[in-house]
Protein backbone atom coordinates (compact mmCIF):
# COMPACT_ATOMS: atom_id res chain seq x y z
CA UNK A 1 0.00 0.00 0.00
CA UNK A 2 1.09 3.57 -0.80
CA UNK A 3 -0.16 6.27 1.06
CA UNK A 4 0.85 10.42 2.11
CA UNK A 5 2.56 10.61 5.29
CA UNK A 6 0.07 13.06 6.60
CA UNK A 7 -2.12 10.00 5.97
CA UNK A 8 -0.57 7.62 8.17
CA UNK A 9 0.44 10.22 10.98
CA UNK A 10 -1.76 11.95 13.63
CA UNK A 11 -2.35 15.53 14.50
CA UNK A 12 0.25 17.08 16.75
CA UNK A 13 -0.15 19.53 19.25
CA UNK A 14 1.26 22.46 20.56
CA UNK A 15 1.34 24.61 23.08
CA UNK A 16 2.60 28.22 25.15
CA UNK A 17 4.33 27.84 27.65
CA UNK A 18 4.24 31.01 28.55
CA UNK A 19 0.74 30.72 29.99
CA UNK A 20 2.24 28.83 32.77
CA UNK A 21 4.61 30.92 33.75
CA UNK A 22 5.87 28.81 36.62
CA UNK A 23 5.43 25.17 35.42
CA UNK A 24 8.87 23.50 34.68
CA UNK A 25 9.07 21.44 31.16
CA UNK A 26 11.68 19.52 29.81
CA UNK A 27 12.85 20.97 26.22
CA UNK A 28 14.48 19.53 22.82
CA UNK A 29 16.07 21.49 20.94
CA UNK A 30 17.22 20.88 17.19
CA UNK A 31 20.85 20.10 18.85
CA UNK A 32 19.35 17.87 21.42
CA UNK A 33 19.33 15.11 18.67
CA UNK A 34 22.39 13.11 17.30
CA UNK A 35 22.48 12.28 13.75
CA UNK A 36 25.17 9.63 14.60
CA UNK A 37 23.28 7.97 16.74
CA UNK A 38 19.43 9.03 16.27
CA UNK A 39 19.03 9.35 19.46
CA UNK A 40 17.96 12.43 21.68
CA UNK A 41 21.29 13.27 23.94
CA UNK A 42 20.56 15.95 26.34
CA UNK A 43 17.32 18.10 27.13
CA UNK A 44 16.96 21.13 29.19
CA UNK A 45 14.61 22.24 32.12
CA UNK A 46 13.10 25.63 31.31
CA UNK A 47 10.03 27.51 33.21
CA UNK A 48 6.94 28.86 31.55
CA UNK A 49 8.01 31.85 31.59
CA UNK A 50 11.79 31.46 30.79
CA UNK A 51 10.88 29.13 26.95
CA UNK A 52 11.89 30.58 24.00
CA UNK A 53 9.42 30.94 21.43
CA UNK A 54 10.35 27.89 19.44
CA UNK A 55 9.54 25.96 22.44
CA UNK A 56 5.88 24.94 20.56
CA UNK A 57 5.33 21.04 19.99
CA UNK A 58 4.03 18.79 22.43
CA UNK A 59 5.57 14.91 22.14
CA UNK A 60 4.74 12.09 23.47
CA UNK A 61 6.97 8.54 24.07
CA UNK A 62 6.98 6.83 20.67
CA UNK A 63 6.71 10.14 18.48
CA UNK A 64 9.61 10.29 15.55
CA UNK A 65 11.05 13.93 15.61
CA UNK A 66 12.68 14.83 12.20
CA UNK A 67 14.93 18.40 11.80
CA UNK A 68 13.02 20.80 8.86
CA UNK A 69 16.33 22.91 9.46
CA UNK A 70 18.70 21.53 7.41
CA UNK A 71 16.96 18.03 6.40
CA UNK A 72 19.66 16.04 5.29
CA UNK A 73 21.67 16.46 8.29
CA UNK A 74 19.18 13.58 10.11
CA UNK A 75 18.35 14.90 13.48
CA UNK A 76 16.55 12.23 13.71
CA UNK A 77 15.28 10.15 16.93
CA UNK A 78 12.52 8.03 18.45
CA UNK A 79 10.86 10.18 21.62
CA UNK A 80 11.59 8.16 24.81
CA UNK A 81 9.25 6.68 27.70
CA UNK A 82 11.31 9.48 30.06
CA UNK A 83 10.31 12.31 27.50
CA UNK A 84 6.86 11.38 27.46
CA UNK A 85 4.51 14.75 27.27
CA UNK A 86 6.99 17.24 27.01
CA UNK A 87 7.80 20.03 24.02
CA UNK A 88 10.29 20.15 21.13
CA UNK A 89 11.26 22.96 19.14
CA UNK A 90 9.25 23.97 16.21
CA UNK A 91 12.12 23.00 14.21
CA UNK A 92 11.17 19.40 14.36
CA UNK A 93 8.11 17.64 12.61
CA UNK A 94 6.96 15.53 14.41
CA UNK A 95 5.49 12.12 13.21
CA UNK A 96 3.09 10.46 15.65
CA UNK A 97 2.16 7.03 13.87
CA UNK A 98 -1.76 6.28 13.83
CA UNK A 99 -2.60 2.83 15.72
CA UNK A 100 -2.11 0.90 12.44
CA UNK A 101 0.82 2.26 11.82
CA UNK A 102 4.33 0.57 13.22
CA UNK A 103 6.60 3.76 14.64
CA UNK A 104 9.67 2.20 14.07
CA UNK A 105 9.04 1.31 10.53
CA UNK A 106 8.06 5.45 10.38
CA UNK A 107 11.30 6.01 11.92
CA UNK A 108 13.39 3.81 9.09
CA UNK A 109 11.44 5.89 6.53
CA UNK A 110 12.20 9.31 7.48
CA UNK A 111 16.01 8.45 7.35
CA UNK A 112 15.74 6.10 4.17
CA UNK A 113 16.99 7.28 0.97
CA UNK A 114 14.10 7.91 -1.24
CA UNK A 115 12.36 9.82 1.23
CA UNK A 116 16.02 12.19 2.19
CA UNK A 117 16.28 12.52 -2.05
CA UNK A 118 12.36 13.96 -2.31
CA UNK A 119 12.71 15.81 0.45
CA UNK A 120 16.16 17.57 -0.50
CA UNK A 121 14.48 19.06 -3.60
CA UNK A 122 11.87 20.42 -1.61
CA UNK A 123 14.55 22.63 0.68
CA UNK A 124 14.26 26.36 0.63
CA UNK A 125 16.40 29.12 2.06
CA UNK A 126 20.45 30.01 1.75
CA UNK A 127 21.87 30.21 4.99
CA UNK A 128 19.45 27.55 6.53
CA UNK A 129 18.19 25.27 4.15
CA UNK A 130 15.02 24.06 5.16
CA UNK A 131 11.26 21.81 4.57
CA UNK A 132 8.09 22.51 5.74
CA UNK A 133 5.49 19.95 7.80
CA UNK A 134 3.12 20.09 4.71
CA UNK A 135 6.50 19.14 2.61
CA UNK A 136 6.28 15.95 4.88
CA UNK A 137 3.17 14.78 4.87
CA UNK A 138 2.98 15.32 1.29
CA UNK A 139 5.51 12.68 1.40
CA UNK A 140 4.33 8.85 -0.37
CA UNK A 141 5.60 5.86 1.91
CA UNK A 142 5.11 2.16 0.83
CA UNK A 143 4.39 0.09 3.23
CA UNK A 144 2.63 -3.48 3.63
CA UNK A 145 -1.27 -3.29 5.35
CA UNK A 146 -0.32 -5.86 7.53
CA UNK A 147 1.07 -4.45 10.62
CA UNK A 148 2.96 -7.41 11.92
CA UNK A 149 4.21 -7.22 8.45
CA UNK A 150 5.39 -3.64 9.84
CA UNK A 151 6.79 -5.16 12.74
CA UNK A 152 8.54 -8.17 11.37
CA UNK A 153 10.42 -5.47 8.79
CA UNK A 154 11.01 -3.20 11.80
CA UNK A 155 12.42 -5.84 13.95
CA UNK A 156 14.93 -6.80 11.11
CA UNK A 157 16.49 -3.20 10.40
CA UNK A 158 16.11 -3.15 14.48
CA UNK A 159 19.07 -5.87 14.19
CA UNK A 160 20.68 -5.41 11.00
CA UNK A 161 21.62 -1.89 12.44
CA UNK A 162 22.60 -2.60 15.90
CA UNK A 163 24.75 -5.00 14.13
CA UNK A 164 25.87 -3.02 11.40
CA UNK A 165 26.55 0.21 14.53
CA UNK A 166 28.46 -2.61 16.52
CA UNK A 167 30.30 -3.49 13.42
CA UNK A 168 31.12 -0.18 12.92
CA UNK A 169 32.70 1.03 16.45
CA UNK A 170 34.88 -1.72 16.26
CA UNK A 171 36.38 -0.12 12.70
CA UNK A 172 35.96 3.12 14.28
CA UNK A 173 38.11 2.05 17.10
CA UNK A 174 40.44 0.34 14.94
CA UNK A 175 41.14 3.04 12.80
CA UNK A 176 41.95 5.46 15.91
CA UNK A 177 44.56 2.72 16.86
CA UNK A 178 45.81 2.75 13.48
CA UNK A 179 46.92 6.25 13.53
CA UNK A 180 47.78 6.27 17.30
CA UNK A 181 50.38 3.31 16.32
CA UNK A 182 52.52 5.88 14.15
CA UNK A 183 51.45 8.71 16.77
CA UNK A 184 53.14 6.50 20.25
CA UNK A 185 55.97 5.02 17.74
CA UNK A 186 56.98 8.73 17.61
CA UNK A 187 56.22 10.54 20.73
CA UNK A 188 58.69 7.35 22.32
CA UNK A 189 61.13 7.92 20.22
CA UNK A 190 61.89 11.74 21.55
CA UNK A 191 61.09 10.89 24.88
CA UNK A 192 63.49 7.87 25.33
CA UNK A 193 66.14 9.40 23.56
CA UNK A 194 69.38 7.91 23.69
CA UNK A 195 73.00 7.52 23.39
CA UNK A 196 74.35 10.38 21.49
CA UNK A 197 71.44 12.71 21.40
CA UNK A 198 71.77 16.30 22.23
CA UNK A 199 69.45 19.29 22.32
CA UNK A 200 70.15 22.57 20.63
CA UNK A 201 68.01 25.79 19.75
CA UNK A 202 66.55 25.37 16.09
CA UNK A 203 68.13 29.13 15.50
CA UNK A 204 71.53 27.94 15.81
CA UNK A 205 71.38 24.98 13.42
CA UNK A 206 68.90 26.88 10.58
CA UNK A 207 67.63 30.28 9.90
CA UNK A 208 64.28 31.28 10.54
CA UNK A 209 62.70 33.87 8.33
CA UNK A 210 59.17 35.42 7.75
CA UNK A 211 57.28 35.26 4.17
CA UNK A 212 56.99 37.59 1.11
CA UNK A 213 53.88 39.86 1.63
CA UNK A 214 51.98 40.82 -1.17
CA UNK A 215 48.03 39.68 -3.53
CA UNK A 216 48.13 36.37 -4.36
CA UNK A 217 46.99 36.34 -8.08
CA UNK A 218 45.44 34.04 -10.35
CA UNK A 219 46.79 34.90 -13.06
CA UNK A 220 49.51 32.75 -14.59
CA UNK A 221 52.59 35.36 -13.80
CA UNK A 222 54.97 35.06 -11.76
CA UNK A 223 56.15 32.28 -9.10
CA UNK A 224 53.73 30.00 -7.22
CA UNK A 225 52.91 32.38 -3.98
CA UNK A 226 52.54 29.38 -1.18
CA UNK A 227 49.84 30.35 1.82
CA UNK A 228 48.75 28.97 4.77
CA UNK A 229 45.47 27.83 3.38
CA UNK A 230 47.23 25.86 0.44
CA UNK A 231 48.59 23.25 2.89
CA UNK A 232 46.00 21.17 3.78
CA UNK A 233 46.03 17.81 5.12
CA UNK A 234 49.96 17.70 4.91
CA UNK A 235 49.72 18.53 1.72
CA UNK A 236 49.99 21.08 -1.46
CA UNK A 237 48.38 20.64 -4.45
CA UNK A 238 50.70 22.88 -6.43
CA UNK A 239 48.23 23.18 -9.63
CA UNK A 240 45.86 25.25 -6.87
CA UNK A 241 48.29 27.57 -5.28
CA UNK A 242 47.97 31.28 -6.95
CA UNK A 243 50.98 33.08 -8.45
CA UNK A 244 52.20 36.53 -7.32
CA UNK A 245 54.58 39.05 -8.89
CA UNK A 246 58.24 39.90 -7.80
CA UNK A 247 61.42 41.58 -8.03
CA UNK A 248 64.50 39.05 -8.69
CA UNK A 249 66.23 40.16 -6.05
CA UNK A 250 63.25 38.99 -3.71
CA UNK A 251 62.62 36.27 -5.94
CA UNK A 252 66.03 34.61 -4.62
CA UNK A 253 65.66 35.81 -1.02
CA UNK A 254 61.83 33.97 -0.74
CA UNK A 255 62.19 31.31 -3.62
CA UNK A 256 61.80 27.46 -1.84
CA UNK A 257 63.88 25.33 -2.24
CA UNK A 258 63.92 21.14 -1.72
CA UNK A 259 64.24 20.58 1.85
CA UNK A 260 62.88 23.92 3.26
CA UNK A 261 60.09 23.58 6.08
CA UNK A 262 57.58 25.97 6.58
CA UNK A 263 55.61 27.23 9.39
CA UNK A 264 52.16 28.25 9.76
CA UNK A 265 52.85 31.52 12.47
CA UNK A 266 48.76 31.90 12.91
CA UNK A 267 45.09 31.38 13.22
CA UNK A 268 44.05 28.05 13.68
CA UNK A 269 46.47 26.42 11.85
CA UNK A 270 49.33 28.02 14.13
CA UNK A 271 52.03 25.42 14.79
CA UNK A 272 51.49 23.27 11.59
CA UNK A 273 54.27 23.02 9.41
CA UNK A 274 54.72 21.45 5.69
CA UNK A 275 58.31 20.13 4.64
CA UNK A 276 58.91 21.24 0.94
CA UNK A 277 60.16 18.42 -1.78
CA UNK A 278 60.56 18.94 -5.13
CA UNK A 279 58.36 22.35 -5.56
CA UNK A 280 57.89 24.36 -8.60
CA UNK A 281 59.18 27.82 -8.67
CA UNK A 282 57.74 29.29 -5.88
CA UNK A 283 57.63 32.00 -2.72
CA UNK A 284 56.17 31.84 0.54
CA UNK A 285 53.55 34.11 1.85
CA UNK A 286 54.16 36.24 4.70
CA UNK A 287 51.68 34.50 7.36
CA UNK A 288 54.25 31.80 6.80
CA UNK A 289 57.52 31.31 8.63
CA UNK A 290 60.50 28.92 6.56
CA UNK A 291 63.31 27.04 8.70
CA UNK A 292 66.58 26.07 6.20
CA UNK A 293 68.09 23.62 8.17
CA UNK A 294 72.20 23.38 8.45
CA UNK A 295 71.85 19.30 8.08
CA UNK A 296 75.26 19.09 8.90
CA UNK A 297 72.83 18.58 12.17
CA UNK A 298 69.95 17.81 11.33
CA UNK A 299 67.86 16.56 8.13
CA UNK A 300 64.90 18.00 6.87
CA UNK A 301 62.94 14.74 7.29
CA UNK A 302 63.79 14.27 10.94
CA UNK A 303 62.72 17.48 11.73
CA UNK A 304 59.44 17.16 9.91
CA UNK A 305 59.03 14.12 12.41
CA UNK A 306 59.76 15.89 15.46
CA UNK A 307 56.99 18.93 14.60
CA UNK A 308 54.35 16.16 14.84
CA UNK A 309 55.02 15.00 18.85
CA UNK A 310 53.28 15.81 21.73
CA UNK A 311 56.51 17.85 23.36
CA UNK A 312 56.35 20.07 20.35
CA UNK A 313 52.94 20.74 20.42
CA UNK A 314 53.01 21.08 24.18
CA UNK A 315 55.59 24.30 23.61
CA UNK A 316 53.57 26.02 20.94
CA UNK A 317 50.29 25.86 22.48
CA UNK A 318 52.46 27.31 26.11
CA UNK A 319 53.98 30.11 22.86
CA UNK A 320 50.37 30.62 21.44
CA UNK A 321 49.15 31.18 25.00
CA UNK A 322 51.65 33.92 26.48
CA UNK A 323 50.75 35.55 22.35
CA UNK A 324 48.54 38.63 22.63
CA UNK A 325 47.23 37.69 19.06
CA UNK A 326 47.25 33.88 19.15
CA UNK A 327 50.15 33.42 17.11
CA UNK A 328 54.04 32.15 17.11
CA UNK A 329 56.34 34.06 15.78
CA UNK A 330 60.15 33.55 14.30
CA UNK A 331 61.68 34.38 17.42
CA UNK A 332 59.73 31.88 19.77
CA UNK A 333 60.20 29.65 16.68
CA UNK A 334 64.27 29.64 16.84
CA UNK A 335 64.33 29.11 20.65
CA UNK A 336 62.33 26.21 20.27
CA UNK A 337 64.68 23.13 21.99
CA UNK A 338 65.10 20.70 19.05
CA UNK A 339 66.60 16.83 20.65
CA UNK A 340 68.51 15.18 17.51
CA UNK A 341 71.11 12.49 17.41
CA UNK A 342 73.83 12.00 14.93
CA UNK A 343 72.65 12.47 11.25
CA UNK A 344 73.16 8.61 10.39
CA UNK A 345 71.06 7.99 13.47
CA UNK A 346 68.68 10.60 12.69
CA UNK A 347 68.06 8.91 8.94
CA UNK A 348 67.94 5.46 10.49
CA UNK A 349 64.69 6.96 12.34
CA UNK A 350 63.28 8.50 9.35
CA UNK A 351 63.64 5.53 7.42
CA UNK A 352 61.34 3.59 10.04
CA UNK A 353 58.93 5.84 10.59
CA UNK A 354 58.46 5.85 6.94
CA UNK A 355 58.04 2.25 6.71
CA UNK A 356 55.48 2.62 9.37
CA UNK A 357 53.60 5.69 7.91
CA UNK A 358 53.09 3.43 5.07
CA UNK A 359 52.17 0.59 7.09
CA UNK A 360 49.72 3.09 9.27
CA UNK A 361 48.06 4.43 5.68
CA UNK A 362 47.23 1.13 4.81
CA UNK A 363 45.57 0.23 8.25
CA UNK A 364 43.36 3.41 7.89
CA UNK A 365 42.46 2.81 4.24
CA UNK A 366 41.22 -0.52 5.41
CA UNK A 367 39.09 0.38 8.04
CA UNK A 368 37.53 3.65 6.09
CA UNK A 369 36.74 1.46 3.71
CA UNK A 370 35.19 -0.41 5.76
CA UNK A 371 33.06 2.11 7.14
CA UNK A 372 32.32 3.33 3.91
CA UNK A 373 30.86 -0.44 3.61
CA UNK A 374 28.45 -0.34 6.48
CA UNK A 375 26.90 2.80 5.30
CA UNK A 376 25.74 1.42 1.89
CA UNK A 377 24.96 -1.40 3.40
CA UNK A 378 22.72 0.78 5.65
CA UNK A 379 21.25 2.62 2.71
CA UNK A 380 20.37 -0.62 1.17
CA UNK A 381 18.67 -2.09 3.59
CA UNK A 382 16.19 1.17 3.48
CA UNK A 383 15.70 0.80 0.23
CA UNK A 384 14.83 -2.82 0.28
CA UNK A 385 12.49 -2.52 3.35
CA UNK A 386 10.14 0.58 1.19
CA UNK A 387 10.56 -1.44 -1.96
CA UNK A 388 9.06 -4.88 -0.72
CA UNK A 389 12.18 -6.64 -1.31
CA UNK A 390 12.76 -7.26 2.73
Amino acid sequence: MTKKLGEVCEKTGTINPLTQPEVEFRYIDISSVCNASFSIQETTWIKGKEAPSRARKLIYFGDVLFATVRPTLLRVAIVPQYLDRNICSTGFFVARPNQNFEGRLLFYYLISPSFLKEISKLERGASYPAVTDSDIREQKISFPVNKAEQQRIATILDAAFADLAQAKANAQKNLANAKELFASELNTIFTRKGEGWVTKKLGEVASVSYGYTDSASSQKKGPKFLRITDIRDNCVKWDDVPYCTIDAKSLSKFKLKDGDIVFARTGASTGKSYLVTNPPEAVFASYLIRVQLNTNFIVPEFLSLYFLTKKYWDHIETGISGSAQGGFNATKLAELLIPFPHVQNQQRIVSRFNELSEHSKKLEAVYTQKLSLYNEMKQSLLHQAFSGDL
